[in-house]
This record gives C-alpha cells, sequence and structure tokens, in this order.
C-alpha cells in the first residue's frame, strides 16, 4: 500500500516543491525553519545596524530544532547544535537574533504573553554571556524538557531509529511516502561512495566496529525529508558492516545531503572552503565537535554533498506547549550552549571585547540588547505577514488544480 506513495525520480522535483509548499503552509514555525534565505534577506533590509561580533564560526540557521541531543564516535551524547547546512565565518550576532525568532516564535505557539517573548529575550542574551565570562565553564542547569529529550536519546538504541526512521527494523528501506527510488546512475555512484575508503574510516569509527569490517551496502533510497532541503539531493543508504560468520553485523543508516550555497553572510576577509560540503563539515567541527567528526565531504550527480551516519541518540529539540517558566529556562540554556559553541573558538581577549560589545546599547525597559530586541520584533512581523502570504498563495494553488 505505501508502495503507491512513492513517486518515480521523472516526477521528483515537481512533487518535492508541493510538498515544501505544505510543509511550510502548516504553522509559522515551521515558515520560520524554512525561510533562513528570506531570513537573510529581511534582516539586510530593515538596514539595522548590528554589533560587528568576531569572525567565528557561526551557525547561520541557528533555531530551536536545529539544537539537539548529539553522540560521537564513542558513544558520549551532549545537547550540541545539530544542523551545520548555513554554517559560514561570520557575526555571531546573526546567531543571536536567528534564535530570538525561532524563541519568539515558539512563545506565540504557546499563547504565552509578550511579555515572557521579551523575558526570553533577556534570558537569551543572559545564557549567551554567561558562556563568555570567566565562569563561562560552569554550565546553565538544563530544564526539564531538555533533561526529558535526553533522558529518552540515553536510552535510545539501533532498533529505535531504525522503527521511526524505516518504519522497520528489517535490513532494506521501504518504498513509501518518505523514500522513493532512485535511478540506475544514482544507484552507481552511491555504490561507489558507500565502497570508497572515506566510507569506511567514516563508518569504522565507532569503538565497537574494526577498521578492516567488510561493507556492504543494502539498500538506497531518496529520502524525502526537511523542510528547506526538499527539492535538493538527499539519499539515505543502508549499510552493513562486519561479517555474518563473525557474529551478526552492525546495520547503518547513512544520510547524504546536498550541501547548497549559505544565506548566512560571511566574512569576508575569512578565508573559507571554497566547496560547500567542506564548508559545513570544517563548521560543525568547531562548533558540534561530536557531529563534526562524524561527517565527510563527497560528490553525487556532480553536485556537493555532506555525508554523516545517523545515531540513535541523535534528536532535535521540540517545543510544543511551554509555560512561561520552561520558555525562560529554555532561552537561557539555548543561549548558553550557542555562546559556549562561539567562546570555544576565541581566546581570553577576544571573549572579553565581544562581552563589552553585547553589553552596550541596552535599553532601560528591557535588559537585552536594542539591536536585538528590535531585530526580533521586525523578524516576527515579517514572518507573520510572509507565512499569511504564504498561506494564501498555497491555498489558491490548491484550489486551482482542483478545479
Amino acid at each position: 500500500m505505501a508502495k503507491k506513495h512513492a513517486v518515480p525520480p521523472r516526477l521528483r522535483q515537481q512533487r518535492l516543491t508541493a510538498l515544501r509548499n505544505l510543509k511550510m503552509a502548516k504553522s509559522a514555525h515551521a515558515y520560520v525553519r524554512g525561510n533562513v534565505v528570506q531570513f537573510y534577506d529581511w534582516l539586510e533590509q530593515a538596514g539595522r545596524v548590528l554589533p560587528q561580533g568576531p569572525e567565528i564560526w557561526i551557525c547561520g540557521d541557528c533555531h530551536v530544532s536545529n539544537m539537539g541531543p548529539v553522540s560521537d564516535v564513542d558513544g558520549n551524547v551532549d545537547i550540541q547544535i545539530r544542523d551545520l547546512d548555513q554554517t559560514v565565518i561570520g557575526n555571531p550576532a546573526h546567531d543571536l537574533i536567528r534564535l530570538g525568532v525561532s524563541l519568539a516564535t515558539s512563545a506565540r505557539g504557546s499563547d504565552l504573553p509578550g511579555v515572557v517573548t521579551a523575558q526570553m529575550q533577556e534570558e537569551l542574551i543572559a545564557g549567551y554571556e554567561l558562556a563568555l565570562s570567566p565562569s563561562g565553564h560552569a554550565r546553565v542547569e538544563r530544564p526539564a524538557t531538555i533533561r526529558v529529550v535526553m533522558k529518552r536519546a540515553l536510552k535510545r538504541r539501533w532498533k529505535h531509529l531504525a522503527e521511526e526512521r524505516l518504519q522497520d527494523t528489517t535490513p532494506d528501506i521501504p518504498l513509501g511516502r518518505k523514500f522513493w527510488p532512485i535511478t540506475a546512475n544514482e544507484q552507481q555512484e552511491l555504490q561507489a561512495l558507500a565502497a570508497s575508503d572515506a566510507m569506511r574510516n567514516l563508518v569504522t569509527q565507532l569503538i565497537h566496529r574494526k577498521v578492516d569490517a567488510p561493507i556492504q551496502l543494502l539498500d538506497a533510497k531518496y529520502w524525502v525529508k526537511g523542510c528547506s532541503s526538499l527539492g535538493y539531493l538527499r539519499y539515505a543508504v543502508l549499510l552493513s558492516v562486519g561479517r555474518a560468520d563473525k557474529g551478526k553485523p552492525d546495520l547503518c543508516l547513512i544520510d547524504i545531503k546536498e550541501a547548497l550555497r549559505a544565506a548566512a553572510p560571511h566574512a569576508k576577509g575569512s578565508p573559507m572552503p571554497r566547496s560547500n560540503a567542506d564548508r559545513i563539515v570544517q563548521g560543525a567541527k568547531h562548533l558540534a565537535p561530536h557531529l563534526g567528526e562524524r561527517m565527510l565531504a563527497a560528490k553525487i550527480q556532480g553536485k556537493s554533498v555532506f555525508v554523516r551516519e545517523l545515531r540513535p541518540q541523535d534528536l532535535k529539540i521540540d517545543l510544543d506547549r511551554l509555560t512561561s517558566r520552561e520558555a525562560m529556562g529554555i532561552a537561557r540554556y539555548l543561549g548558553h550552549l550557542v555562546g559556549r559553541a562561539h567562546a570555544s573558538q576565541l581566546d581570553r581577549k577576544q571573549r572579553q571585547q565581544w562581552l563589552r560589545d553585547l553589553k552596550l546599547q541596552r535599553p532601560a525597559s528591557i535588559d537585552a540588547p536594542s539591536w536585538l530586541w528590535r531585530s526580533v520584533v521586525e523578524l516576527i512581523q515579517a514572518h507573520e505577514g510572509g507565512y499569511l502570504d504564504h498561506c494564501r498563495g498555497f491555498a489558491l494553488e490548491q484550489a486551482q488544480q482542483q478545479d
């Protein structure tokens, strides 16, 4: 029954565009997540003067769902940034604004009053500044919502990943809504990648796998996943690592994703890798070391892609319904998380200077920089209008298709 929802390669692009529009019409928060290009367009059009922070690797798309538990190759799990598609060497103020907008959208989705949104921006900047301070190594207490997702991550095993991603634990990737057939040429290129030394080095990093273990491609499909990435190359590849006659082989699920040009503006004088995939891997190593060590850059269909093995412990943070207290605790915690990722790239003198710059322009009415608060307010207004226009255009398009 599920196979009838699988789309052949010749119809792939048309269907992906429709799915992306549908996803973005589901909620204002989904619209924010899928609109990083418009985010930077709106930010630039506003003409707002932002502090020029130190030139470091930034996430570039620093919203709530792009953070969560991430496992390293030794099985250690920590909350880190988990999506680096937009990473560049740029202005850290952009990460603060993007996260501020995401938190504000979550507050609106939880029907929290506007004063809570203002308080969340205060907590965001307080947590971030703490990470830059001499005592920044001290961790901010994890809110209950974060502790729940972390506890869940620590309990997960391969079967949970397989049942969640593949709908089954059998060694294949079922055709259906999420997984579509690939062309013979795509199959050939994915087979070659699976047999490469680079892939071997990637999948045998886990402590319990042998470096010389045989690797076999069991299945590969086009993966209908994400929102901003819909319409670009995305593959799920299932590998076995190890011989059946020496014990049951490991199964590993590989995510291969097209590396797009970053929408986030980069520092002109700072050298970055020319390849978008190399840029993403490099940024991940600086901002999310658990994830960065599990990634590699490659090419499929002549396009730059980055590759990572998905681990059962990798989860995203979803904020459904928040109380005022939860919202402020999460804002402080995530602000500190991003602050630590930024501070790890700075020496003591640079941290002190950036901290001094952040403490400027504090209005009497709110203990957050005026540039941050005003940017968040204006961008929320722009996103609300853009979201409604998107929904109207999507509804009209659907009506025309039904006529």
